[in-house]
């Protein structure tokens, strides 16, 4: 087998086909040492890579029109035609552009302004191979910000000090340096900056052709520091987080670790639960006076004979009756029934839900999630008898808490809790598919307390 360095001295010969080497049998110290080398030749092709796309540009300037090589080309601008011709991105592209405008070689444009010293820095490090374009554009877009007058010595110290560390940085640690090298150099004007950044902020929700809903935004780090700790909080035993002595932590990290769910699709829930926490106790300062309600829009035929589709008010794909039946057993969403002819037939009976004093009864004696470990304030309250389906009461004693995935759990999959006395047990197939109970005991310390000293 060729060795990794043969491997690096052909990779220039273009005349040849190339074929990835098998790596599998190197030793451990062999692979980093390939990875170190690696990454040297990347630096190296980088920095040829950018005097190429500083003389397509050049050659590419807006005077020129179309007698200029993009242009000519069939491309509107250097970097497509770059990134055409490199089957890059457009914005390693525009990276490699900004940073030719720092090499020594570059082109001067007799009227653009001249560049400071700790620039020129920059740019020679880049063509020697000692930092990539991209270290060096976040290098450069961060101490511009802080380019001040009489800053120059400042400036050209913190280039030279980022220069050094670039090598052994990760770009995401390298912009965090660089972010502090600014602050400390332009004490001033952090106030403006985090102006600019909070203007930025913004969130958005785009409807897709198959019925799914992006979300796309930007958080100022003001609401960054809000939101992230809060959702790292319910994926942190994922992700190697603390290791927990309290029994009931632990616990609860085990549950997610287990959890059939992905990450990504736990903080989607996390973050519709909190929105759902949140506008059950705003007091109409965000939401107004007349909160919003989920309606669910079905018929009478295919609620009561669970098979059909319901939809949600305001979106056009269909949803299963399980999961309209879920929400309309706690999330306060109002069944609108109509009949075959399409006669609204009722908008649901008084008094569906559960009151809040009846939840505050049934979180003291469930003390949480009966199937799981969510706390109280993370749940929802579930007719054990469907309000629909079994015109269930909404009696405290018929009442359980259930957290958001475990009610879907237990609706979409069409199990059933049921009650004998004071204790409930869960009803659901077996793999052999025979319903077997599983007993739900209370998760109050109080009551759990009280039945053992009775």
């Amino acid at each position: 087998m060729a060795s990794i360095t043969d491997t690096l001295a052909r990779l220039g010969d273009v005349s040849t086909p190339f074929t990835a080497p098998a790596v599998g049998s190197l030793r451990d110290e062999e692979l980093l040492t390939a990875q170190r080398a690696l990454a040297e030749v990347r630096r190296r092709l980088d920095a040829v890579s950018t005097a190429i796309a500083g003389e397509i540009a050049h050659r590419s300037r807006r005077e020129l029109g179309h007698s200029g090589l993009a242009q000519s080309q069939g491309q509107r601008t250097a970097e497509g035609l770059i990134s055409q011709l490199s089957g890059g991105s457009a914005r390693e592209a525009r990276t490699w552009v900004k940073t030719a405008e720092l090499l020594p070689t570059a082109r001067i444009v007799p009227e653009a302004p001249p560049l400071a010293p700790w620039m020129k820095a920059l740019g020679e490090a880049v063509a020697q191979a000692a930092i990539s374009p991209e270290a060096a554009e976040v290098i450069r877009t961060r101490l511009t910000a802080a380019a001040r007058p009489g800053a120059e010595d400042a400036l050209a110290e913190a280039a030279a000090r980022l220069v050094a560390d670039a090598a052994s940085l990760t770009i995401e640690q390298l912009v965090v340096r660089a972010s502090r090298f600014r602050d400390e150099i332009d004490l001033a004007g952090i106030a403006e900056r985090e102006r600019e950044l909070h203007e930025k902020r913004f969130l958005r929700f785009t409807k897709q052709p198959d019925g799914m809903t992006r979300v796309s935004g930007l958080l100022d780090p003001e609401s960054a520091a809000i939101v992230i700790p809060v959702l790292d909080a319910v994926t942190a035993p994922r992700r190697s987080g603390p290791r927990f002595v309290d029994p009931a932590e632990a616990a609860r990290a085990e549950d997610l670790v287990r959890d059939e769910r992905t990450t990504e699709q736990l903080v989607v829930d996390a973050f519709v639960d909190l929105v759902r926490q949140g506008s059950r106790v705003d007091d109409g300062t965000l939401l107004g006076e007349r909160k919003p309600a989920v309606r669910v829009l079905v018929t009478a035929k295919d609620l009561d004979g669970r098979n059909g589709a319901a939809y949600f008010e305001g979106q056009a794909d269909a949803v299963s009756i399980a999961t309209a039946e879920r929400f309309i057993c706690a999330d306060g969403a109002i069944p609108l029934l109509f009949d075959g002819d399409g006669r609204v037939l009722n908008l649901g009976r008084a008094q569906r839900l559960f009151t809040e004093k009846q939840r505050v009864a049934i979180a003291a004696r469930d003390g949480g999630c009966l199937m799981c470990d969510r706390p109280p304030s993370w749940c929802e309250a579930h007719h054990i008898d469907h309000w629909e389906e079994h015109h269930g009461r909404t009696d405290v004693d018929d009442g359980v808490l259930l957290c958001r995935f475990c009610h879907l759990l237990v609706h979409n999959r069409g199990w059933r809790i049921r009650r004998t006395g004071g204790d409930y047990t869960l009803e659901k197939p077996d793999g052999d598919r025979v319903i077997r109970a599983t007993a739900l005991p209370t998760r109050s310390p109080a009551l759990q307390r009280m039945r053992a000293s009775a």
